[in-house]
């Protein structure tokens, strides 16, 4: 919870309208940002002028990312247009973001065996699914258990970045783990409805309206869940949510390390070795596109640098002389 009155009403403006704990934190942290570079004046008395140079200082003296910058766009965005209904217009006289991308760090495949080795359980699985379906950590851990099909050996993500809906592939070697997984989910369930106050697993609002009856529904729950019931942010109902996301990561780089890994590994490393293990096993780029979730086929094409023909499909010379 904000110490600023005027944050907390923007705090709660977004939680009255159902927005994601993730996009309320961020809003509020870069709104935050925005008050504190304008000297704490108030963004009633500011406009596009203040916007332009905050935007300008995020990429000239912070040297932020394009997709950083943008987010900061989004949330001062939000402000004036949504809550303080006061348009912006059209923002053009500012620096933009040109920060080159880095380059993925991406595992082999005799790594990423090695570090499933050091997981058991439901840690090795979730692992796996990020590894094999090409998954990002939030859309793994907002998977619910009707998103499985496994008739088609895939998954359903909704609402991925971009506000995209996909499917992915579904590794026919984890049918048998994810049955697992989805029974004890089910078991879960069957207590938690026997605890006071408990309200079922949250929905986004107008699925929770359309659908009343599906917060108790076992398809519903999510496939990861917490280790503890809490209570949803701003109110008095007992939900489940899903498991933690840093401490996803933090089981994850300690397998690394356990394994003898050198590299800086993260969830997204996963992600990664999935589209370059896909490409260098012959896989369309377009399909491999499909199976991220990429907007644009460029930032698919970045993960061509690790094939074994060299950076860009360029065969060194070198290997001539042998």
């Amino acid at each position: 919870m904000s110490s600023s009155p005027f944050l907390r009403s923007i705090q709660d403006y977004m939680r009255v309208r159902r927005y994601s704990i993730r996009t309320v934190k961020s809003y509020l942290y870069w709104i935050k940002y925005f008050i504190i570079f304008n000297d704490k004046r108030h963004p009633r008395e500011m406009g596009g002028a203040e916007i332009e140079a905050f935007l300008t200082h995020l990429a000239v003296n912070r040297n932020v990312s394009p997709s950083t910058q943008a987010s900061a766009l989004n949330a001062v965005a939000f402000l004036y247009n949504k809550y303080l209904d006061q348009p912006i217009g059209n923002l053009g006289q500012f620096s933009r973001s040109t920060r080159q991308p880095k380059l993925p760090v991406v595992l082999t495949q005799s790594e990423v065996a090695a570090l499933l080795d050091q997981l058991d359980g439901v840690q090795k699985l979730m692992a796996s699914l990020l590894y094999g379906s090409g998954l990002r950590r939030i859309e793994l851990l907002r998977l619910r258990l009707k998103d499985i099909d496994f008739d088609h050996l895939q998954l359903r993500i909704w609402f991925g970045k971009g506000a995209k809906h996909r499917l992915t592939t579904l590794a026919e070697e984890l049918l048998q783990p994810l049955e697992a997984q989805q029974a004890a989910v089910e078991a879960q369930l069957a207590q938690d409805k026997l605890s006071a106050g408990f309200g079922g697993v949250w929905l986004p609002n107008a699925l929770s309206r359309k659908y009343r009856s599906a917060v108790m529904e076992p398809g519903w729950q999510y496939l990861f869940p917490a280790s503890k019931l809490s209570y949803e942010p701003g109110t008095s109902i007992l939900r489940r949510h899903h498991y933690d996301e840093s401490s996803l990561n933090k089981f994850i780089r300690e397998a690394a390390f356990k394994s003898g890994i050198a590299k800086q590994v993260t969830s997204h490393t996963l992600r990664h070795s999935f589209a370059t293990h896909l490409l260098q096993s012959g896989a369309d780029i377009r399909t491999v596109q499909q199976q991220l979730g990429h907007a644009d086929v460029k930032t698919t094409e970045i993960y061509t640098h690790v094939l074994k023909q060299g950076a860009h499909g360029v065969r060194s010379p070198l290997s001539n002389l042998t």
